[in-house]
């Protein structure tokens, strides 16, 4: 038996923009250890390789501390790590493979491809069939050689690519670096170990696409995992087994909120989240005084446990009831101006309507800080 994990997508160096730096850091931190989990699996699992199918690097222009960080997380596994570019960080005349060479940082463990050839491994009877990406986009398919490619008899045969098989986008879409989706067949591979889609997915019962070790984005796609090969005799059906690696979970969620009991939900499902949660959540509905304040409680003690909470609130309306108004003691003007801005923000047009809700709560709560202060005084 042959075992190899198959990984892709670490995208190491990726920054985060859209987050705050609080955030930003440990996300792009978490890339490394995953990659470091990688190598302790590899060697706990005595499998004969790593390969890794594209896209190691996020960027062409991550610095040198970036490339020997990425480089020392590999020391944990000591057997053979085998790499092709994708399109992130494609075999161009310059890049950051260059820069790496140049940085005397490859360790002599390492098959860096970066143009089309076989990887023989002798010990494990293992012919790797490598298309890496010398371009960021190409149109024609990199792995048509694997048909033709001649590999020792009773060797298992392993195709590496980084690209989009064909016909599983929308077919309107024009998708660059296409693989056809019977290329493990016509090549005659036992296993064709592919990246560029960063959720694990099975194509067919020798494809398998490994996704990326540490999830990225919120989408649900069983990213966050590597895949282990076993490899039988040559022509066998491979067994394929995912194993998770991620550290962060992203969640992407809308709660809409009319009725206490909804709050009460939205609330209690705040209080299961953990510290390895990356949630962005959308509210929509409307909520009366006692409904914002839960909700706000609940989004300020969730924000301190988890790794990062985005929320938009733009779609939920505070409209306070006539109880909730007398409860404010706001008597006069004062009453008349909280009245006037419920009215403006349930009837008004949407910009008038969302600035008349933030002055709401902002005068609201500064209300019922100064009722419980004088109750407490």
């Amino acid at each position: 038996m042959t075992r190899i994990l198959h990984t892709a997508d670490w995208q190491i160096g990726r920054l985060y923009g859209t987050f705050e730096p609080d955030d930003a850091v440990p996300l792009s931190e978490a890339r490394f250890a995953a990659v470091e989990r990688i190598a302790s699996r590899a060697t706990s699992e005595s499998v004969d390789a790593v390969v890794v199918s594209g896209d190691v690097f996020d960027a062409q222009t991550v610095t040198a501390r970036t490339i020997r960080r990425l480089f020392n997380a590999l020391t944990g596994y000591t057997g053979p790590w085998v790499m092709i570019p994708g399109n992130h960080d494609a075999a161009l005349t310059e890049s950051v493979w260059t820069h790496a060479s140049r940085l005397g940082v490859l360790p002599p463990n390492l098959h860096l491809v970066l143009e089309p050839r076989v990887v023989e491994l002798p010990t494990a009877r293992l012919a790797l069939l490598c298309a890496p990406l010398t371009q960021r986009h190409t149109f024609g398919d990199l792995t048509a050689w694997f048909d033709a490619a001649e590999t020792p008899d009773d060797w298992n045969r392993v195709g590496l690519a980084h690209g989009a098989v064909q016909g599983l986008l929308a077919e309107e879409i024009d998708s660059a670096n296409p693989i056809a989706p019977d290329r493990a067949a016509r090549g005659r591979l036992d296993y064709l170990a592919l990246g560029d889609w960063h959720g694990t997915k099975r194509i067919d019962e020798r494809t398998w696409y490994s996704g990326t070790p540490e999830q990225d984005r919120f989408k649900s796609n069983d990213a966050g995992q590597v895949l282990l090969v076993t490899l039988g005799d040559s022509g066998a059906v491979p067994q394929v087994e995912p194993i998770r690696t991620g550290q962060y979970r992203w969640r992407q969620e809308t709660h809409a909120l009319a009725v206490a009991t909804d709050v009460d939900a939205f609330v209690a499902r705040l209080a299961d989240a953990q510290p390895e949660d990356v949630l962005d959540l959308t509210l929509t509905g409307q909520v009366d005084l006692l409904g914002h304040m839960q909700v706000q409680q609940a989004l300020g003690i969730a924000e301190a446990r988890v790794r990062c909470l985005r929320r938009d609130l733009s779609a939920l309306r505070l409209l306070p009831t006539a109880e909730d108004i007398a409860g404010l003691h706001a008597d006069g003007y004062l009453g008349e101006v909280i009245g006037e801005l419920r009215d403006l923000s349930a009837n008004g047009a949407a910009g008038d309507a969302r600035r008349a809700q933030d002055a709401l709560a902002l005068l609201t709560g500064l209300l019922t800080e100064q009722n419980s202060a004088g109750a407490s005084a």
